[in-house]
């Protein structure tokens, strides 16, 4: 009977540590759900990174808006980085006194420059001016020692963003321009994370910001202008000759434009981050940068260094004409970890770009080498 009795008393204690267990589990995820860290006062006392991102004083007014203030400079690549449909606004500040140089094609922004990238969804893709949510802003800040970067996750009332050096997850809905509903588990790289993509000889690099992807027009003060032109212009600049005399990129989703330079431009942005000479993947002999015209550098007809299982049951990363045959659509086409290219920076396919680079390759001749 004693017995009996503390069989009993040992199950409720079970059962008890159960309920707690799975209690605590949903504070858990609630705290993932809701975002709306107390703020305090901070100081802009020039010492970075501040805490908030309102501190540095980039934005005028109602900070959602992302109202630059006179200081900016926006800018866009010619062709975007895909990042699970995000949309993007970008922005640099360059220290007053100071000006970005151009050197031999190379873009170098003085000490003390702030990169600025936000990422946003709008509630609905048709309508891309309407409501949004944004999820994280990250910065690149050009330290004495070097670039260093900075994540701040957006709170649930879109009035401040906290420096999170962890990262972090949500959870984001949104209608996409087909008008289906479409959930995302957006994943916030953490500090160190960033230095996956921005690696140029072991060191962090800003991306975005290289001359053949500013090389290009975009819609600033009412006019369509060319953005190196325009930075020269606002007295941010010197080195630029003119847009022929630099090297220049396309946008991708121009469809109007050749299949070749598109899906070369794709891989560029996407991918040629680290697969070139200075970047993480040098040593798979596969480098994808826009300039590139070495067809086995390309990946044609080009056997995979050590790609494990992420070559499949492939033996090609690019078959001319055979775009299911190629190990670069298997790896576009996943989300696995270990097979899905690039490594970070999406959770979902992005079923366009696929289709884009199917139709390069199947474009090429058998005979392509």
């Amino acid at each position: 009977m004693k017995r009996h009795a503390l069989f009993h008393q040992i199950l409720g204690w079970f059962f008890a540590l159960l309920l707690f267990s799975a209690c605590n589990s949903e504070k858990g995820k609630e705290a993932i759900a809701s975002f709306d860290p107390q703020k305090e006062a901070e100081e802009a006392d020039g010492n970075f990174p501040y805490k908030w991102l309102s501190t540095y004083g980039f934005f005028e007014g109602d900070l959602k808006n992302l109202s630059p203030n006179d200081a900016l400079l926006p800018y866009e690549p010619a062709s975007s980085l895909f990042t699970d449909y995000a949309h993007k606004s970008r922005f640099v500040w360059i220290p007053e006194g100071e000006k970005a140089k151009i050197s031999n094609d190379e873009l170098n922004l003085p000490i003390g420059s702030v990169l600025i990238k936000n990422f946003y969804y709008p509630g609905d893709f048709s309508k891309p001016t309407g409501n949004r949510r944004i999820i994280e802003t990250r910065l690149m800040i050009h330290q004495a020692n070097g670039w260093e970067a900075f994540p701040y996750i957006w709170n649930d009332s879109q009035t401040d963003a906290i420096l999170k050096v962890v990262g972090g997850e949500t959870q984001v809905k949104f209608r996409d321009e087909n008008g289906k509903n479409q959930v995302i588990n957006y994943l916030i790289p953490n500090k160190n994370q960033c230095k996956t993509c921005h690696n140029k000889n072991e060191k962090l690099d800003p991306l975005g910001v290289a001359v053949k992807h500013l090389n290009s027009p975009k819609e600033l003060d009412g006019e369509l202008v060319n953005q190196l032109a325009y930075w020269t212009k606002r007295g941010k600049l010197e080195g630029f000759l003119s847009e022929n005399q630099h090297p220049k990129m396309v946008d991708y989703s121009n469809e109007s434009l050749p299949l070749a330079d598109r899906a070369k431009a794709y891989l560029d942005i996407n991918c040629a981050h680290c697969h070139r000479e200075e970047g993480p993947a040098s040593t798979s002999g596969l480098f994808l940068g826009y300039e590139q015209t070495d067809p086995l550098k390309l990946g044609i007809n080009k056997t995979p260094v050590a790609a494990g299982n992420g070559a499949g049951s492939f033996q090609f990363d690019v078959v001319p004409g055979k775009a299911e045959e190629s190990i670069l659509i298997h790896r576009m086409n996943s989300t696995e970890v270990g097979v899905a290219m690039p490594e970070i920076g999406r959770t979902t396919i992005h079923e366009e770009g696929v289709e884009l680079i199917k139709a390069w390759i199947n474009s090429l001749e058998s005979n392509s080498n």
